[in-house]
């Protein structure tokens, strides 16, 4: 298959052999792709070429090729990159991990990607940062076939009660919780965050069940982007 000139973001990449680089990346129109860049840290020949290769940047590649990895054979920039700093860069890095994480190959989700460029202009705006990343990972359960109601039981259908406290199943939702049981997420804050509040204890709650929501499909494997996201907050650095 060859394709011409797609809009893409790189979500990662790693040195390959001595001029090359291996790269993951997101397309509109196929989905995550695996893509081989031959020759493109080659100084004399392809550091223009190299420089334009970094995630958070809006592309335009050609790429071509019969098996899972294929060739990148034409980069043209489509905007400028995105100057995500301090937090915000750590936040990119994390989205940019859960879609090379979640994604199957060459499966296109053209709103998901409308939704990542959107984020990354938010995360450059410095907007609300919990916002922003509860927004994307609600569209990307939504995406991947995942979503659940934040208004309703799973198991009942009844709509949350503001006053009750609620569980969450992978395969149904959020329920009523047992008496005893945990984690619990408070009804209260769950119909805030579902009406986009995401700030204080609802924010901490959309936090909390997020997290134990895409747990269930990323495996037991840390998330690399969280782990250094905890460092430098153990360390605080200046953002430049």
């Amino acid at each position: 298959m060859r394709a011409q000139l797609q809009p893409a973001y790189i979500l990662h990449q790693r040195p390959y052999r001595d001029t090359s680089l291996l790269l993951e990346v997101f397309t509109a129109t196929q989905g995550r792709i695996s893509l081989v860049g031959k020759g493109v840290r080659r100084r004399a020949r392809g550091g223009s070429v190299a420089a334009l290769l970094q995630p958070f940047t809006p592309l335009l590649l050609s790429f071509s090729g019969r098996s899972e990895l294929k060739n990148l054979n034409q980069v043209e920039p489509a905007g400028a990159a995105r100057a995500l700093r301090g937090d915000f860069l750590f936040s990119g890095m994390y989205l940019n991990e859960l879609l090379v994480r979640l994604l199957h190959r060459n499966d296109p989700h053209p709103a998901l990607f409308a939704a990542y460029g959107l984020a990354l202009e938010a995360l450059e705006r410095r907007e609300e940062m919990d916002g922003v990343l509860r927004r994307f990972e609600l569209g990307l359960l939504d995406e991947l076939g995942y979503s659940f109601s934040l208004v309703e039981d799973g198991r009942s259908g009844e709509p949350l009660d503001a006053q009750a406290w609620y569980g969450f199943e992978s395969d149904v939702g959020l329920v009523r919780a047992a008496p005893g049981a945990a984690p619990v997420f408070h009804g209260g804050d769950l119909l805030a965050a579902a009406q986009g509040d995401f700030g204080g204890a609802a924010g901490q709650t959309a936090k909390r069940l997020m997290r134990l929501a895409l747990a269930a499909h990323l495996g037991d494997t840390p998330l690399h982007s969280r782990e250094l996201f905890r460092a430098r907050r153990a360390a605080p650095v200046e953002d430049g």
